[in-house]
């Protein structure tokens, strides 16, 4: 038995030891590696070339015949007839007729007022006057009995029977009743006039419209208090509605002192809304306002439409160009088509003028050669086509074939 113990002994395969510590040294080298990897990669990936972002604009071309422009400017549209509706006395609503967006005729009853008070008081000035004129039939009976007994006392006067005294008397009541007469028929006027002034308290209940327009507010309700003047106590309104005439707008743009000299009555313009950019709206000068604003240094100019549309709201945002005078015609005169940049599209350095034309997400520098102005275009006699997308006020970084993003509109 102890032979065979002997024998499997001896074929026991001895080991060597284990290095305590020397699995884990490769484990921090794994790990230093790996870390390095992705510092790496993350640099790479920040210092890699980012989208510019940046505005464009199109090339546009002008026209054969069509009119340069000289100056351009913002403005707003206005109403030239505009009113908040309001009442002449101090009331409460009792009723509203007028909404947003309605139409309404010149005398169309907006609102009326309570007119408890006035209907009461129109009452008591025509009690008043009927009471007086009840007064003046009264003294008259009087006036003619003092007047028969005047000539009966004046008859017994020649008989001798009654004394001048007493006819003296009789004619004293008589002009009395005269006098009384007179006062109480003025008394009729004035109490007529009283009920022309509570007739006219009792009308000013009812607000009306002074003019045909749109109603573009709303501004009380029934059940509240309004007043021609502020109370101050922010709980009476001051007005009924706002009231527009559609027919009345025009543009108004405050033009800067230093080229209001490019501006004259009846020049034609063209206005561009804010709200449809695309659509070129016909206009013309109307007057240029003689005072110029001291803090801005502009003067204000107003513009006409040519042709009123729905689409044109009071206070819209309106962008004006403001055209040349069409130069007179002549046998040998041929207009051409003119191809129009921005100007701030254009860079120059030195003798050299190029821009950044888009491609794609990429841009493409390209040398222009220029011509007059119009506006805040510019002439572009080669280098660019109409319709080419070029880059407004392009930064410094950005160099041919850059990567960019648009920025939206």
């Amino acid at each position: 038995m102890s032979e065979l113990k002997d024998e499997l002994a001896a074929l026991r395969i001895e080991r060597e030891p284990v290095r305590v510590g020397g699995g884990r040294w490769i484990g921090w080298v794994v790990g230093l590696l790996l870390l390095i990897g992705v510092g790496a990669g993350g640099w790479i990936w920040y210092r890699r070339p980012r989208p510019i972002e940046v505005e464009v604009a199109a090339v546009t071309v002008r026209s054969a015949g069509a009119q340069a422009s000289v100056l351009n400017g913002t403005g707003y549209v206005t109403a030239r007839r505009r009113a908040t509706v309001s009442s002449k006395i101090t009331g409460k609503v009792t009723e509203i007729n007028v909404e947003e967006g309605m139409v309404v005729r010149e005398g169309q009853i907006l609102a009326r007022l309570d007119d408890l008070s006035a209907k009461a008081a129109l009452a008591l000035a025509q009690a008043q006057a009927d009471a007086t004129r009840r007064a003046v039939h009264e003294n008259e009976v009087r006036r003619d009995e003092a007047r028969v007994t005047l000539g009966r006392l004046s008859q017994l006067l020649k008989d001798g029977i009654v004394t001048q005294a007493d006819v003296d008397a009789a004619r004293a009541n008589m002009d009395s009743a005269e006098a009384r007469i007179s006062l109480l028929r003025q008394q009729v006027l004035v109490s007529e006039r009283q009920i022309d002034l509570q007739q006219t308290d009792l009308d000013n209940t009812i607000i009306r419209a002074p003019f045909t327009g749109v109603a573009i507010s709303k501004d009380a309700q029934p059940g509240e208090m309004v007043s021609p003047v502020s109370a101050g106590g922010g709980f009476t309104r001051t007005g009924i509605c706002t009231i527009v005439d559609m027919r009345s707008l025009e543009i108004e743009v405050d033009v800067n002192q230093t080229y209001i000299n490019r501006v004259h009555p009846k020049q034609n313009v063209t206005a561009v809304l804010d709200a449809y950019q695309d659509w070129q709206i016909p206009g013309r000068v109307i007057t240029i306002v003689p005072a110029a604003d001291r803090q801005k240094a502009t003067v204000l100019v107003r513009i006409a439409f040519e042709q009123l549309d729905p689409r044109i709201l009071p206070d819209m945002g309106v962008k004006v160009t403001f055209l040349a005078d069409p130069e007179p015609k002549t046998a040998n005169a041929q207009a051409a088509p003119v191809t129009l940049a921005p100007k701030a599209a254009l860079v120059t350095q030195g003798a050299s003028t190029f821009a950044f034309v888009v491609r794609g997400d990429n841009v493409e520098r390209r040398a222009v050669q220029t011509g007059g102005t119009d506006g805040d275009r510019i002439e572009v006699r080669a280098g660019l086509q109409p319709g080419d997308r070029v880059v407004l006020s392009p930064p410094s970084v950005l160099q041919d074939g850059g990567a960019i993003s648009v920025k939206p509109r």
